[in-house]
C-alpha cells in the first residue's frame, strides 16, 4: 500500500499548477472571470432553480470581502461585469444589483471561519438535493466518489431558509476541515482554493449523488475498499486535481460562450 500511496503522490506533483499573478488587479479579474465561467456551467449542467444557488469568491485583496452573482439573475446570462462585491457586512460596495441574503449568510462565514477557503459553491442541483434527503453520506462506490471520502459531512439542521449568519456559523462548523458538506433537505456544498475547485467538486459530487442513487435502485452497490479508497482519494480528491479538472470545463464554456467574459 505504501507504494501505491507514493505513486499517486507522484502523479500529483506532474499535474500542472494554478497560475501565478504579477500583480492583485491581474489575479482579481482572473477570479471574477473564472466565476462567471462557473455560473454558465452550472447553467449548462442544469443546476439553476429559480433565484436558488450562488457561487463565491474571495477578493484577492480585501479577504473580507468576495464577489457573487446578483440576486435574481439567471445563471446562464451573468457576465464579469454583473459581479458584485460584498463586504463583511452584506452591503454591496461594487455593482448596482442585490445580493441573495442567504449567499451572504451562509458564505461570508464560511469565508470567515476557512481563511484557506477562496471559493465557496451552493445550488439546488436535482441529484444533491435528492441525495441531500436521506441524511447519509456518499459511500466510495466510484473513483470519482473517492474525492469526497473521509472528506465531507453532513448539516442536519434546517430549519428553512438560510438568513440568519447564526446558522452560516453552524454551517461552517459543521463543513469543518472538509471540501464539501451535505444540507440535508437542502443540497449540497463545496468549498475550494480556487473558483475552478470549488466548482469541480460540486459538479462531481453531484454526479456522484446520481450514480449512488442510480446505483441503489438497481441493486446493492459494492462499495471500494477503505485502504483503495483512501488511495483513490489522495488522487482525485486534492486541490491541484481539482483546479486541472475544470480546465476542459473553462475552456469548453470561454469557446461557446465568450460573451461571460464582457
Amino acid at each position: 500500500m505504501a507504494t501505491s500511496t507514493l505513486s499517486a503522490e507522484v502523479k500529483i506533483a506532474k499535474t500542472p499548477p494554478p497560475p501565478i499573478f504579477q500583480n492583485v488587479g491581474e489575479e482579481r479579474l482572473h477570479r471574477k472571470q473564472r466565476l462567471a465561467s462557473a455560473f454558465r456551467l452550472f447553467a449548462k449542467f442544469g443546476f439553476s432553480e429559480g433565484v436558488a444557488g450562488h457561487i463565491t469568491v474571495r477578493d484577492p485583496e480585501v479577504h473580507d470581502h468576495f464577489w457573487v452573482n446578483p440576486f435574481g439573475m439567471h445563471f446562464a446570462h451573468i457576465r464579469v461585469s454583473d459581479l458584485i462585491l460584498v463586504n463583511e457586512k452584506g452591503d454591496v460596495v461594487e455593482g448596482n444589483r442585490p445580493v441573495n441574503e442567504a449567499a451572504f449568510a451562509i458564505h461570508s462565514r464560511l469565508h470567515m471561519a476557512r481563511p484557506d477557503v477562496v471559493a465557496a459553491a451552493h445550488a439546488h442541483s436535482l441529484y444533491g438535493k435528492t441525495w441531500s434527503t436521506l441524511g447519509r453520506l456518499l459511500d466510495p462506490l466510484t473513483q470519482d466518489a473517492c474525492a469526497f471520502y473521509q472528506d465531507h459531512t453532513l448539516f442536519t439542521d434546517y430549519t428553512g431558509v438560510v438568513y440568519e449568519a447564526s446558522e452560516g456559523d453552524r454551517i461552517a462548523e459543521a463543513l469543518g476541515h472538509r471540501k464539501a458538506v451535505i444540507l440535508q433537505n437542502h443540497g449540497i456544498l463545496t468549498v475550494g482554493s480556487t473558483v475552478d475547485e470549488a466548482a469541480w467538486f460540486f459538479i462531481t459530487m453531484d454526479r456522484s449523488c446520481q450514480s449512488q442513487l442510480m446505483a441503489e435502485s438497481a441493486g446493492k452497490p459494492i462499495p471500494i475498499s477503505h485502504e483503495s479508497a483512501v488511495v483513490a482519494h489522495k488522487q482525485v480528491g486534492n486541490a491541484r486535481v481539482g483546479w486541472f479538472q475544470y480546465q476542459p470545463l473553462w475552456d469548453l464554456i470561454v469557446r461557446e460562450q465568450p460573451d461571460l467574459l464582457d
